[in-house]
């Protein structure tokens, strides 16, 4: 491996640059340079200039890495429940102790309710596909219930995807040669910051503008040349407004549509009654605004449309989704270097994950249990049960469902249950941890090996052992070898070090080994110019791009249609399924991402902490006048799901009757310790589920 030594001095003090790989929830996946100090511990975090996308830029949260790796407070030992749940009290036991009684009791509901009543439940505390996936291993060996991903992307995903036929778009990096970059539904200051280092590039070598569309001024916002402030579940109708002025001044390239897209015509009528006003009466943009932006994107060919996980928070996010991207599709900025649009490369990737996952011994019978209703499923909802056996037993790595998953008062009358056994395995005391009968340590991952692919460009990448964990700390992968040795479940891999694994995935992937990836560091698989520009037509059978989205028939992973599917619009419109505010829930709430947490991660760094401070909500000054609040208020927010206290910041950067919680701070954090997600409603969302964390209506109370 390339490591390239900074101080030859005495051992505690030599300084090795080391390459990894973020592994965090983000599409970024950023390339790193890290200093191993004496081979112990680390040091400074960089981005590496040698990958193109990360090109040197990293967030100030991963940059202050050391911070997290050497806490104080990471768990050590594994430890066992002895006061009540939530209580605290734990007494530090053996290895072999906790993985023994982790085996009884998954054994014990087994045999008295089936297997499907033991659930793995995972999710992204990390992306590395070994560390993240290989708990589906365990499930399919064993026939436990499986596990359905809804809560992050699946929405937006059927969005991109009814259009294109694939979710995949236009190099990122091309985002530098584009006159015009618009960045909708995402922010990338907070989220995703390379996406602003590809940006700066543009408007510095060629004056390109950026335009950002959201629902309030954030930090992207504040950096934009074409502010687009929207009511909350209202892209749709602005992106109609937009189109139907396109079609109207003979912006529309009519030889592009008539190539390659279908029904082109039957969408310009149907367009044709969403004009700028029907447009601003319902997202609250001016028409002067639609008009101009809908003049810039139609007279700018390398218009680049940077389309994030937004639309995967509401509950008509896929149609908003559909709708933004057949904007660039109308122009034909696809045709253009530098045009077109972006959301995530997931379909490019194509690894074979038989090994990691276990499956060659999936049934596709045993029952899939959505992630995002745990709440109703660990508090017997029969319809979430798939009418199967009551959940009684589970392992969760990677996630912390007691603070992020929505509907928390079911989900803590769930964990509350003295009848499930759970174990936790995880890198510090979360609020799920607490709920656990066991808690096992966790390494991180500069303490054991993984295979990284970037959701937010073309690259893959080895991201190996760099330091020993601390304490008795281990991988994922150990604990599973460990709990499938006891339980009698077999299956190769489990016999398998993470490096075996990795590279016999990259191999049967047709990726080459372990050794020469790591050799290049990060290896680009961009599909080429044509293929990315899809110029030798779309994904989709007949190799059009789909204004009238089939939503019965999305290509893409699912686990059957849910939610009010055959309601959708099939051409691009406003699809009023929101949660609509109402005389007694008065506002739009939505949760969106803040800069120093990552989910729930992170919150447990001090720099982090100090630079989020208390959970707070912005409100729209004429909004708190109304209801004699001031900045630094206590305000209570509550729907019929629950409340939480916050405290008020007035803000004039969003609409009226909007509110904004950024982060998911601990619930010990807010005043009362009910956390955001408490309001958050549980059901799934069209056409294959998910969560709508940003589309709540609430209603909100001074705390007198």
């Amino acid at each position: 491996m390339n490591i390239q030594t900074a101080i030859d001095a005495t051992d505690d003090t030599r300084i090795d640059i080391r390459h990894s790989t973020c592994p965090h929830d983000c599409p970024s996946a950023c390339a790193l340079d890290i200093e191993v100090v004496g081979g112990t511990t680390i040091g400074r975090v960089r981005g590496s200039k040698q990958q193109s996308y990360t090109a040197g830029v990293i967030c100030a949260k991963v940059a202050r890495y050391a911070e997290r790796i050497h806490h104080p407070e990471r768990l050590m030992h594994p430890m066992r429940r002895t006061g009540p749940k939530g209580s605290g009290q734990f007494a530090q036991i053996s290895w072999d102790e906790a993985l023994d009684e982790i085996a009884a009791k998954f054994s014990e509901a087994e045999r008295a309710f089936g297997a499907e009543s033991v659930w793995p439940y995972f999710y992204a505390g990390t992306m590395g596909l070994v560390m993240r996936d290989g708990i589906n291993r365990l499930a399919n060996v064993k026939k436990y219930s499986r596990f359905y991903s809804t809560i992050c992307a699946t929405i937006a995903w059927a969005g991109f995807s009814a259009g294109t036929g694939r979710v995949a778009g236009v190099d990122p990096r091309e985002m530098a040669k584009s006159d015009l970059i618009v960045v909708w539904g995402t922010n990338p200051v907070n989220t995703q910051v390379n996406v602003m280092t590809h940006v700066a590039r543009a408007r510095k070598d060629h004056g390109a503008k950026l335009a950002v569309v959201d629902i309030y001024d954030n930090d992207t916002m504040k950096q934009a040349d074409i502010k687009i402030l929207l009511r909350p579940g209202t892209d749709g109708a602005f992106a109609a407004g937009v189109m139907h002025v396109l079609f109207r001044d003979s912006l529309a390239d009519r030889a592009y549509l008539a190539k390659y897209t279908d029904a082109s015509p039957e969408l310009e009528a149907h367009l044709s009654s969403r004009t700028p006003q029907w447009a601003s009466d319902i997202c609250g943009v001016p028409v002067a605004e639609i008009e101009a932006f809908a003049r810039l994107v139609g007279e700018t060919p390398r218009s680049y449309f940077r389309l994030g996980y937004g639309f995967t928070r509401s509950r008509n996010g896929a149609a908003q989704m559909h709708a933004a991207l057949c904007i660039p599709t109308i122009t034909g900025a696809w045709q253009y270097e530098g045009g077109g649009a972006f959301f995530n490369n997931a379909a490019i990737w194509k690894f074979d994950k038989t090994l990691i996952e276990g499956l060659d011994l999936l049934d596709p019978a045993t029952r899939r249990l959505d992630q995002s209703k745990i709440g109703r499923i660990l508090t017997g909802d029969a319809e979430a049960l798939k009418n199967g056996p009551p959940v009684k037993a589970m392992l969760i790595q990677n996630t912390n469902p007691m603070t992020v998953a929505p509907e928390q008062a079911k989900v803590r009358e769930g964990f509350a249950r003295e009848d499930l056994f759970v174990a936790v395995h995880e890198q510090f005391m979360t609020e799920t941890a607490l709920m656990a009968d066991i808690v096992l340590p966790a390494t991180m991952f500069m303490e054991h090996d993984d295979l990284y692919y970037g959701g937010g460009h073309q690259h893959i990448s080895v991201g190996a052992k760099l330091i020993d964990a601390p304490g008795e700390c281990r991988s994922n992968h150990a604990v599973l070898q460990g709990l499938a040795s006891r339980l009698g479940a077999s299956h190769r891999a489990f016999d398998m070090t993470p490096r075996d694994i990795i590279d016999e995935t990259l191999v049967v992937s047709g990726r080459g080994s372990i050794g020469a990836l790591q050799a290049e560091l990060w290896r680009d698989i961009q599909p080429d110019f044509r293929a990315s520009h899809y110029l030798d037509g779309f994904a989709h059978a007949d190799g059009k791009f789909h204004f009238k989205a089939d939503w019965s028939a999305v290509p893409m992973p699912n686990a059957g249609l849910m939610g009010a599917w055959d309601a959708m619009p099939s051409f691009p419109d406003h699809w009023a399924v929101t949660e609509a505010a109402d005389d007694a829930h008065p506002f739009r709430l939505a949760t969106s991402p803040s800069r120093s947490f990552l989910n729930t991660s992170f919150n447990e760094t001090p720099s982090s902490q100090a630079r989020e401070g208390a959970p707070c909500v912005m409100m729209h000054p004429d909004d708190a006048a109304g209801l004699s609040i001031v900045d630094g208020d206590a305000v209570t927010l509550g729907n019929p799901r629950g409340e939480t206290t916050l405290t008020a910041r007035i803000f004039p950067g969003l609409r009226r009757g909007v509110l904004i919680a950024e982060s998911v701070h601990p619930n010990k954090s807010h005043i009362g310790s009910q956390g955001i997600n408490m309001l958050t409603g549980g059901e799934a969302v069209a056409p294959y589920g998910g969560a709508a964390f940003h589309d709540n209506k609430v209603w909100v109370r001074k705390v007198v």
